[in-house]
């Protein structure tokens, strides 16, 4: 049986394919914008563009898939207490990236601009380790639930009270 916090393998699949576009194009881009200033090729100046126009649409369809999240996903597991402190460390992180995203595209002011093109960069590239973290966790914590889980049917009855409430049980 599979949790309801725990992602159908479609969905996770998706999800983890729109980020990984986000993150290789964002990190494409950074090395595209700091060797096209360097090279007197126009290829870097070429791509850039292109590999932004990637990253946004790429970040689009990871707001689509980050809405749906939330009701499969983000609700079920905060309500059942399971891995909230990773899981507000994700949500920390993925509501940053999306307003420092908007800053980007709608901030007049250089100095704010530049701070907040520093901020996304930043937090994209700790975004790929919170997330495995985030699994991990998550994957850890529910292994072991199903551990206690398994041993507390395992065990022997006490009395007869303990064996109605107990031992009859047919699952978790």
């Amino acid at each position: 049986m599979q949790c309801a916090w725990r992602l159908d393998g479609r969905f996770r699949a998706a999800l983890y394919a729109v980020f990984s576009v986000l993150f290789l194009t964002g990190v494409a881009w950074l090395a595209a914008d700091r060797l096209k200033g360097a090279s007197s090729s126009d290829i870097w100046s070429a791509t850039a563009p292109v590999l932004l126009t990637v990253h946004g649409g790429a970040g689009m369809l990871a707001l689509i898939l980050l809405g749906a999240l939330v009701p499969v996903h983000v609700s079920p597991a905060w309500r059942r207490d399971r891995n909230r402190f990773m899981g507000v460390a994700m949500a920390t992180i993925t509501v940053l990236l999306i307003v420092t995203a908007y800053g980007l595209y709608y901030i007049g002011s250089d100095t704010f601009r530049l701070w907040t093109s520093d901020l996304h960069i930043g937090l994209g590239l700790v975004f790929p380790a919170v997330l495995i973290a985030h699994v991990a966790t998550g994957r850890h914590r529910s292994s072991q639930l199903a551990q206690k889980r398994s041993q507390a049917l395992s065990e022997p009855c006490i009395s007869s009270r303990q064996a109605v409430v107990s031992c009859n049980r047919t699952g978790p």
